[in-house]
């Protein structure tokens, strides 16, 4: 990294939080001063309909080391995430949530992790919560499920407290609701020193959660997307030309086997049904349509694989950058 790049690059997606913000950023600061650290602040505002804007124009004006990103309408936290890094410049970036619920507290070890101990991410583990019941249970049993699918050990996938070597956030690519599984974005670009902390969870301070069940199901969604993308995303003929052949020679098989039996029968004189009159010669035609069906669902993802560079452009209404590097 350049040595004009802060240290800190600490990216702050956020949706109506106009009364956490002040208190969040006065809250940084004061960590950030505490240890001589260089950084520089990213709000990225996910069409806000509160006054969140004008709430970071105002801390934008009387901190340097404010930037800010407004989308024109809301895109989800991936989104928010994926604009940030881009625009991330610190050696170190810090990702975490508006709400007041992630401690800047934990920013200084979290970065010692990185720099000190050579983890490429750390995420955060909030091992006491102070979510309802409503929240922590689907949540312990959405992390189970991600830790068996992607084998790393982590207790706490979703936390919204990490720390990522720059180089990371540059090498991976986050939409959808993909955010839940940077650690395994991370691991299969090939950065697998991912460590773990425990981190101090507040209960919430203002405003309601955007958590809800809809989320939950869309993390399972993306869970099996990102388990599909990053084991065939490159060839996804791999995936439907193997089922494809798999199906064609069964039905295939069945065919085969219809016609002999049929053969069979007529040269010894055994009373035969019409092959159309069996439900197995139905059988045998849709497994090879199924097969043919599936090649061509592979060629049409490869196709498609290779004109994707449209996925992540967002409509942004406004930026805010900063007029220097604090120190």
């Amino acid at each position: 990294m350049s040595e004009n790049n802060p240290n800190i690059s600490i990216v702050v997606p956020l949706y109506n939080e106009e009364e956490s913000l002040p208190e969040l950023l006065a809250w940084i600061e004061r960590v950030m001063a505490e240890n001589r650290f260089s950084y520089e602040v990213i709000f990225v505002d996910d069409g806000s309909n509160d006054r969140s804007w004008e709430v970071i124009r105002s801390l934008h004006d009387a901190n340097p080391c404010v930037r800010a990103i407004r989308f024109r309408r809301n895109y989800g936290k991936s989104a928010g995430l994926y604009c940030g890094f881009e625009a991330a410049r610190g050696d170190v970036v810090i990702t975490m949530d508006a709400d007041l619920q992630d401690s800047p507290d934990e920013i200084p070890e979290l970065y010692r992790m990185v720099t000190e101990e050579g983890y490429d991410l750390v995420s955060g583990w909030k091992k006491r919560r102070f979510d309802p019941v409503g929240k922590t249970l689907p949540s312990k049993f959405f992390n189970g499920t991600a830790r068996l699918a992607s084998g790393i050990k982590l207790h706490d996938f979703n936390c919204g407290l990490k720390a990522y070597r720059n180089q990371v956030v540059k090498s991976i690519e986050v939409y959808g609701e993909m955010h839940r599984f940077i650690p395994f974005l991370a691991k299969q670009a090939g950065f697998k020193r991912i460590g773990e902390k425990v981190v101090h969870h507040r209960a919430r301070k203002y405003g309601v959660s955007k958590f809800g069940w809809e989320r939950m199901i869309k993390g399972y969604l993306d869970l099996i997307t990102v388990l599909f993308m990053t084991r065939f995303g490159k060839s996804p003929m791999y995936f439907f030309g193997g089922l494809g052949t798999l199906m064609f020679l069964v039905g295939g098989a069945t065919t085969v086997w219809v016609i002999a039996e049929k053969l069979y029968k007529q040269a010894h004189l055994i009373p035969v049904r019409g092959a159309t009159d069996q439900p197995l010669f139905y059988i045998a035609m849709g497994a090879v349509v199924i097969g043919v069906q599936l090649f061509l669902a592979g060629f049409i993802g490869e196709l498609i694989s290779r004109n994707s560079g449209d996925r992540n452009r967002y409509l942004i209404d406004e930026k805010l950058q900063n007029k220097s590097v604090s120190q």
